[in-house]
């Protein structure tokens, strides 16, 4: 440009467009200076702008290390600008661990901020890897208050007052309107309906607390529910009368799409003993945290239980756990999975299902579990016949 016969070559002043509104002079500048040594200094801060800058230029090292700073500086504030960059830019590896970032920390450690940056397509809420903590109701609440910081942007305010103000508001829109169609399939909850398709509403309804309040928020369509209520009622009645004890097999695109997502944080050391609410098929599951050990326990007889119990000899259930602890910026310190497994169990037995090396024993310490408690409903032959003419 400078030395051929090109009209630039006899001017004193040459002006650039630049297309991209990330890039700014510094970012051209470091990009530029990037030409004459092996490294640059990269602060988080500027990694955007100098991606940008670099794939303009066509700087392959340079670009591999900005992906490489931003992998590294992942954490509440940077996540969603670093995805949505890696989405523009190309950089599959950087976009894969934000979203590996955000299925460990979306609901483990909650902020009014990242709430409000996170885009409208949240497709990672249908992932059977995310770390729920307690149970799937916790899911719908954290949408919930997802869903008001995206209509209501300028509310300023902690993350305890979240739910009670955005329960006002949703209640206060309900009044005004005065119709009877779910919030989700008004014009203005239209934007959200996809992302909540992703709940599995079946672990929020068989919870007596949590299903009224479905019921009173009126955010779900009714047609959603009808269906889960369906499918529950038929499930419930196959477990009491037809037997059915359990999942025979991994069937791993069940337990992906369809298990249980449930999760605890042990503070610190010691001995914890819970179950999750909801009704689980008369299966009350018992765990326990002691000694470096994970327990199961079905419980028929020899512990109180507020809800029915399955009396049959034995009862499968189709189980994954995790165990992760985080450092501040919610980058996995440690993990350990025991992977999909079915354990059987007899009245009031008790299994240990994990036995924990004390190097991996980093507090505080999450627990995350996903769980098939009944078999998948055998199709029949002509249910069978009409899903593969369809597909």
């Amino acid at each position: 440009m400078f030395s051929g016969s090109w009209r630039e070559s006899s001017m004193s002043v040459i002006e650039l467009e630049i297309p991209d509104q990330n890039i700014d002079v510094e970012a051209l500048q470091v990009a530029f200076g990037s030409l004459y040594r092996d490294d640059v200094l990269i602060k988080p801060s500027r990694v955007v702008a100098l991606l940008a800058a670099a794939c303009m230029l066509q700087l392959d090292g340079l670009i591999q290390q900005c992906g490489e700073t931003m992998k590294e500086t992942i954490n509440a504030k940077t996540v969603c600008g670093y995805y949505n960059s890696a989405g523009t830019y190309g950089l599959d590896s950087v976009k894969k661990k934000c979203l590996e970032w955000l299925l460990n920390n979306l609901m483990t450690h909650q902020s009014v901020e990242l709430f409000k940056e996170l885009s409208v397509n949240l497709t990672l809420i249908s992932s059977s890897n995310l770390f729920v903590m307690q149970v799937e109701m916790d899911v719908y609440t954290a949408l919930k208050k997802w869903m008001f910081l995206q209509l209501v942007p300028s509310w300023n305010g902690s993350l305890k007052q979240l739910l009670s103000e955005a329960d006002a508001w949703f209640a206060k829109r309900r009044k005004d309107f005065e119709d009877d169609i779910a919030f989700l399939e008004s014009e203005q909850g239209n934007a959200f309906l996809s992302v909540f398709t992703h709940l599995r509403l079946q672990y929020i309804i068989s919870d007596l607390a949590s299903a009224r309040i479905i019921e009173r928020d009126s955010l779900i369509p009714s047609e959603w529910l009808s269906s889960v209520y369906k499918q529950q009622w038929f499930a419930m009645l196959r477990a009491e009368q037809d037997n059915d004890i359990g999942p025979q097999e991994i069937n791993k695109e069940e337990l992906e799409g369809n298990s249980m997502r449930c999760g605890r944080k042990l503070a610190k050391d010691g001995d914890y003993c819970w179950r999750w609410t909801g009704f689980n098929f008369g299966f009350d599951l018992l765990v326990t945290y002691t000694n470096r050990y994970i327990i199961f326990k079905r419980n028929t007889l020899n512990q109180p239980c507020s809800g029915s119990v399955s009396l049959q000899p034995r009862r499968n259930i189709a189980f994954r756990l995790r165990l992760a602890s985080f450092d501040s910026s919610g980058k996995i310190i440690c993990s350990r999975t025991t992977g999909y497994q079915i354990l059987t169990l007899e009245k009031d037995q008790e299994q240990v299902v994990m036995n924990l090396d004390s190097r991996l024993l980093i507090f505080p310490l999450y627990i995350c579990c996903n769980f098939l408690y009944t078999s998948p409903e055998k199709k029949t032959d002509s249910e069978a016949l009409l899903e593969n003419l369809e597909s």
